[in-house]
C-alpha cells in the first residue's frame, strides 16, 4: 500500500494528517471508518469528495486520515482542509481548485489565526493592568 500523496491540514490547534492510497473511495478517520462518526462531521468530511467526483468523476483513491490535537469541531476542518488539499494535488486539475475556492475558501487556505501571547507583566494578552490612584 504505496502512499500516492501525504499532506497535512491545520485548524487552530488541530493538525491532520493525510494518506491518499489507490483504492476504491474508502474514507478512514483514526483507524476507524468514517460511517462510525456523527452525521455533520461525516458530512463535512465527505463535502471535499462529493465535488471532486462531481467535477473531475470517480475518487480512485483509499484516504487515511489521522487527527491529534484541539477540539472535534477543528479537527473535523483540519481533516476537510487536508482532503481538499491532497486531492487538488493529485488530480492536478485547475477547474477542481477553482471549484473549492468558489464554494468555501477554507477548503484549501489554512485559517492561520492563533492565540494571542501573553505579554510579561500584564495580566491577558490585550488587558493591561489597571492603575490605582488612592
Amino acid at each position: 500500500m504505496k502512499a500516492l500523496i501525504r499532506t497535512a491540514g491545520k485548524r487552530k490547534t488541530s493538525v491532520a494528517k493525510i494518506k491518499l492510497t489507490e483504492g476504491n473511495g474508502k474514507v478512514h478517520y483514526n483507524n476507524g471508518i468514517i460511517e462510525n462518526m456523527k452525521m455533520f462531521h461525516k458530512l463535512s468530511l465527505l463535502e471535499p469528495i462529493r465535488m471532486y467526483e462531481s467535477t473531475v468523476g470517480k475518487m480512485p483513491y483509499d484516504i487515511y486520515l489521522k487527527v491529534v490535537g484541539g477540539g472535534k469541531e477543528s479537527q473535523i476542518q483540519a481533516a476537510r482542509l487536508a482532503i481538499a488539499k491532497s486531492l487538488v494535488a493529485v488530480s492536478k486539475s485547475s477547474e477542481l481548485k477553482e471549484a473549492y475556492l468558489k464554494y468555501d475558501r477554507h477548503m484549501l487556505v489554512a485559517d492561520v489565526r492563533r492565540k494571542e501571547q501573553r505579554k510579561p507583566g500584564d495580566s491577558k494578552a490585550r488587558a493591561k493592568r489597571q492603575k490605582s490612584y488612592r
